[in-house]
């Protein structure tokens, strides 16, 4: 299982060319010297997995917590008193109603209602908004933030951006709680889901503490100076219940969560009424139709689409990315976006676009593996019960 597994890996995330320009995120050296096996994603050079199996690396996130190195992601801070209103120009979240130091996941849409990307948004009490993104639209996002940028200042606002070269790190699992506080003053019990925090973090000053992740489990996101990611992270591993876990277990741990990776299962050719993802949409939002692509989104919410993101479950064979997705009658009703086998369900799970009259939770369906048709079933997403800590 574990070299079926693997084979998954090396095509999704590409090994790199010894000559490709792949970016180092602070931890490379600390990923080399840990066993880690690079390979290039989202333009940089990443751990896939560590000593450990994918499978063992994912199920200790399950069971005990996990660090990963997710310090390619886009972190972008918003100044002035106007960047409520910028943000909101650009997302379909209803920023101005967050909480002071409450995020939450949003979507840039494009004019024809297409995800430019999926991102969180913090509304901090310092003042910013603190924005993080996917590594492989930081170039997309970053220039489509400045475009709006020039406009806003050109019209007399007052807004800026900062993006950040702080490094990022993930801390996932049920135990992460009892790790994490040893090192900090601050009582973890009072950071719920999705709210952030400044805190010296093992000594380490000015680190941001997000209560979020890509796993279904609790945990926290930690933005740090580059200079002290190496340190919070061996400070982290001194502890027994912590271990390193590379992009093969995010992606089936994320799976498991039902949670959509860009590129993949959301892009630019899908709505977000398509992908499942009404509820990303602020209410005044909808009401307002002040979003981009609001004149095409909010009309789909109540008229309904003609496909829809679903999950799938099935036996036998893994199910891959662009693998057919057939109706009772063999013909073809959708395409999987996502797909590998559950290390924690011990079946194969994947998501996928169907016509929207073989979404409903229950129907039986087939995909198409090796050129046979193999039953599966719509299934509810998660896969797996999400964790997060609500307090």
């Amino acid at each position: 299982m574990c070299g079926c597994v693997f084979s998954r890996y090396t095509v999704l995330f590409h090994p790199p060319h010894p000559q490709a320009d792949l970016k180092k995120t602070p931890l490379f050296d600390f990923h080399r010297e840990q066993g880690g096996k690079m390979v290039g994603f989202a333009g940089w050079s990443m751990p896939v997995q560590y000593k450990d199996s994918h499978i063992v690396s994912h199920m200790h996130t399950r069971e005990h917590c996990s660090i990963f190195d997710v310090s390619h992601m886009l972190q972008t801070k918003v100044h002035g008193k106007d960047r409520v209103k910028f943000m909101e120009s650009l997302v379909v979240a209803d920023i101005a109603e967050l909480k002071d130091n409450q995020g939450t996941l949003s979507l840039f849409t494009t004019e024809k209602g297409g995800i430019i990307d999926d991102l969180i948004v913090t509304k901090t009490d310092q003042g910013y908004l603190y924005v993080v993104s996917n590594a492989g639209c930081a170039d997309k996002d970053s220039a489509h933030m400045k475009a709006r940028l020039a406009e806003f200042k050109a019209a007399g606002f007052d807004v800026d951006l900062e993006f950040l070269d702080e490094a990022l790190i993930a801390l996932q699992g049920p135990s992460m709680s009892q790790v994490l506080q040893e090192g900090l003053k601050e009582d973890l019990s009072k950071l719920t889901f999705m709210t952030s925090t400044l805190a010296t973090v093992f000594g380490i000053p000015g680190c941001r503490v997000t209560r979020c992740g890509y796993t279904g489990e609790d945990g926290v996101e930690v933005s740090v100076p580059q200079s002290s990611v190496v340190e919070l992270t061996e400070k982290l591993l001194a502890n027994g219940e912590v271990k390193l876990a590379g992009l093969g277990a995010r992606d089936s741990l994320r799976l498991e969560a039902g949670l959509c990776l860009y590129g993949n299962d959301i892009d630019e050719t899908t709505t977000p009424v398509e992908g499942t993802l009404v509820w990303t949409i602020g209410k005044r939002r909808r009401q307002a139709k002040d979003f981009p692509g609001a004149d095409i989104i909010v009309p789909q919410i109540k008229a309904k689409t003609a496909r829809k993101r679903v999950g799938l479950v099935s036996t036998g064979p893994p199910v891959r990315q662009h693998t057919p997705i057939l109706g009772p009658d063999g013909k073809v009703i959708g395409e999987v976006t996502s797909g590998c086998p559950s290390p924690c369900l011990k079946k194969n799970i994947a998501m996928g676009y169907v016509d929207a009259t073989f979404a409903k939770h229950g129907t039986a369906i087939q995909v198409e593996v090796r050129k046979k048709a193999v039953p599966a079933t719509v299934s509810k997403m998660p896969f797996v019960p999400t964790n997060y800590y609500f307090g």
